[in-house]
């Protein structure tokens, strides 16, 4: 996994979750909240600035975990941006933090796959159910387990320390979705608003991801700019795509 494939990856991701929360979750919210595009948008605000704070308060997202150790790149506004295998002076549990970050994150992103799937069953159709969210997951989700991965590794930790937290880390999103699938109907309220608020609060997180994490990464990389911007519209263009095949009742 090379510096540029990486950025490339980033790139795609970011667009991808752009497209999902604004093609995908955002407008299945409003259909289950009753047309109430009031209350969808202060969902999402709400996820929105809770990933913020999250990002803000773990710094859990550490991206470059290429090969090319000791080589820095140049960024637009004077930054330089060193490699994790060749950051020096790594403390043994400096993974902690990324993973718990990573870890509320992650169950956040499984509440969305199994609010879509909830949703999109009740509007009793089955066909690509949640395929745009479980893609943005399925992208994303190696990056986040080789960020913490690469600090441990840097740590000092053994290979089979890693790969026990790698497979913990794995069970996060798929429980997360589990639990919300078969826990909704223990909840108080209408399934179809609460369904609909964790859409919302989904794409919410889905976009403060894109722009504030993935998307700044990529942008104040001076190289590779047209692959890198060719990468991102590809995402948004695969997230419009995805729904354009959809059952036309999904959007009814």
């Amino acid at each position: 996994m090379t510096h540029t494939r990486t950025q490339l990856m980033m790139s795609l991701v970011s667009g991808l979750m752009l497209g999902v929360a604004f093609y995908h979750l955002l407008p299945h919210s409003i259909a289950l909240e009753q047309g109430s595009v009031d209350r969808s948008v202060w969902w999402l605000m709400l996820g929105l600035i809770g990933m913020l704070l999250m990002l803000r308060m773990f710094h859990f997202h550490q991206h470059d975990f290429s090969l090319e150790e000791g080589v820095h790149y140049e960024h637009g506004h004077g930054h330089s941006h060193g490699h994790v295998n060749g950051q020096e002076g790594v403390h043994s549990l400096s993974w902690v933090g990324i993973a718990l970050g990573l870890g509320v994150h992650t169950l956040i992103d499984g509440v969305a796959l199994g609010a879509v799937m909830v949703g999109e069953s009740h509007s009793h159709t089955t066909v690509l159910a949640g395929f745009g969210v479980f893609l943005a997951i399925l992208l994303h989700k190696p990056l986040d387990a080789m960020s913490i991965t690469s600090v441990m590794e840097a740590g000092g930790w053994s290979p089979r320390a890693r790969l026990a937290t790698n497979l913990a880390f794995a069970l996060l999103c798929p429980l997360g979705a589990l639990a919300f699938y078969f826990g909704i109907d223990s909840l108080t309220g209408s399934p179809e608003v609460l369904v609909g608020a964790a859409l919302a609060f989904s794409a919410g997180a889905f976009i403060c991801i894109a722009l504030s994490d993935l998307l700044p990464e990529v942008h104040f990389h001076s190289h590779d700019r047209g692959k890198l911007t060719a990468a991102f519209l590809l995402g948004i263009v695969l997230a419009y795509g995805i729904g354009a095949i959809e059952p036309s009742s999904m959007h009814h």
